[in-house]
């Protein structure tokens, strides 16, 4: 384990204390911002990129730190959208019950599914993980109690703590929270033993197995938590957009993800988060302009492969030893 805990590439320091500091003062001064100039609107644009960016650090955990190339992730933020769906169509708006369930709901579905895939490798878990995400796609599709391919219309956000979540401002400081709450623990569990074992799997999975690492079980147990922290990202997300469609589930969803994970820098700690404002602030920006916005991406996600393979976190890792060089 030392020689493990002794590698640089295994420990994550993200911003450091003050970077992660600073980032989170100017992100907790940027509603005031927009109010001030007049562009109450993007409030909703940054929730949703931090919603976006919790959806696709979970996916990271497994991706870049597991080397576990799920195609179905959108499933498990699906199942925690539908969870404040179906528990406030029941008259639970609570969400210091609606929210851990959408955790646990995810959780519970990701635990069945890695206990199948997670015994394959390559193609065919790429391929078993997406055929559960449609699975249950379908499955919300038929049920049209639920509003079917319609969707399901939420009356009101989720209750917290006596405060206003329709009030975008702050529902948007209760996200941040969360997102940062999401990232500091990642952070700590990468940088565990747990973290380091799980980056010694995705390096070499026969000599970790040779020494006695128990693969399947952490693999398993860091797919659940990916998956739980997935229905976190589909109970705001439901929230924020008031209304949960089968669509979230659909595998261009998980497509989107990943994308946004490449793009930022898979095995990156920020590389979700980063991926997840780049991807969706292009979105916003050339949507106004174009209907044809997803050529642009697609020449991003290009140069990323061909001269970026480590995403924007390794330009900024590059640009930094460039600086310090």
């Amino acid at each position: 384990m030392s020689s493990l805990s002794s590698s640089v590439s295994l420990h994550h320091k993200g911003l450091g204390r003050w970077g992660s500091l600073a980032l989170l003062l100017a992100l907790a001064a940027l509603p005031f911002v927009l109010t001030a100039l007049g562009w109450e609107f993007y409030t909703g644009v940054a929730t949703r990129v931090l919603i976006f960016a919790i959806a696709a650090t979970s996916l990271n955990l497994i991706l870049g730190f597991g080397g576990m190339v799920s195609f179905g992730h959108a499933a498990f933020v699906g199942l925690g959208a539908y969870t404040v769906g179906i528990l406030m169509d029941a008259g639970v708006s609570s969400a210091w019950i609606a929210w851990p369930a959408a955790m646990l709901a995810s959780a519970a579905a990701a635990a069945l599914i890695g206990a199948i895939s997670l015994r394959t490798r390559g193609v065919y878990f790429i391929m078993i993980t997406l055929a559960f995400a449609q699975m249950f796609y379908y499955l919300m599709v038929s049920l049209k109690a639920y509003g079917g391919d319609d969707g399901l219309p939420l009356p009101q956000r989720s209750a917290l703590l006596g405060l206003d979540l329709k009030n975008d401002q702050s529902f948007y400081f209760t996200v941040l929270l969360l997102a940062a709450l999401v990232m500091a623990g990642v952070q700590r569990l990468l940088n565990s033993p747990f973290g380091w074992l799980l980056q010694g799997i995705k390096e070499n999975e026969t000599r970790m197995a040779a020494v006695g690492t128990r693969v399947f079980a952490l693999q398993w147990q860091a797919f659940v938590l990916a998956g739980a922290i997935a229905g976190l990202a589909g109970a705001l997300l439901a929230n924020l957009n008031g209304l949960v469609t089968p669509h979230l589930m659909h595998w261009s969803q998980s497509g989107q993800l990943m994308i946004m994970v490449i793009i930022g820098g898979a095995g990156a700690l920020w590389g979700g988060a980063l991926g997840a404002a780049a991807l969706l602030l292009l979105e916003e920006l050339l949507s106004g302009y174009t209907l044809h916005w997803q050529m642009a991406l697609g020449l991003l996600l290009l140069a990323v492969v061909l001269f970026a393979p480590q995403g924007l976190s390794g330009l900024v890792r590059r640009s930094k030893a460039v600086r310090h060089g």
